[in-house]
């Protein structure tokens, strides 16, 4: 199996586990200096490095805004080490049911995940990767 094909296969594995709530299991796929991105304008801009930030940061989006589930809109698209993934967040937070579509980008290192950056414009994110692969 390629690196590129493996690295898909990771991604779409910890959107799986988003999507049933196992944050062990994302976890299980996050490499010890993961970094993350939230998209421009975010509320808490970050960045977060390490898995425990990434966690927390990401437990308390889950309870914050009640987040039910990724749903990828595009196929995966590789880019040297990395995965980007056009994607809706449904979310439900404290009043009505809200929906954001981001692209996010992937790298990954050894099978785990080393950054997750999230960006509102699909072009935004595509040429970032470029620039950097």
């Amino acid at each position: 199996m390629s690196s590129a094909v493996q690295n898909v296969e990771v991604v779409r594995s910890a959107m799986t586990a988003w999507n049933a709530g196992n944050m062990e299991q994302v976890r299980a796929l996050l490499d010890p200096a993961i970094v993350l991105r939230p998209p421009p304008g975010w509320p808490e801009p970050g960045p977060y490095v390490g898995v425990d930030a990434a966690m927390r940061e990401w437990e308390q989006l889950r309870e914050v805004w009640k987040a039910e589930a990724v749903e990828p809109i595009s196929k995966p698209e590789t880019v040297g080490d990395h995965v980007l993934v056009r994607a809706r967040w449904h979310t439900a937070g404290t009043g009505a049911k809200a929906t954001m579509e981001m692209t996010i980008v992937y790298k990954l290192r050894d099978g785990r995940i080393v950054l997750n950056e999230h960006f509102w414009d699909h072009v935004a994110a595509v040429n970032a990767v470029r620039l950097e692969a």
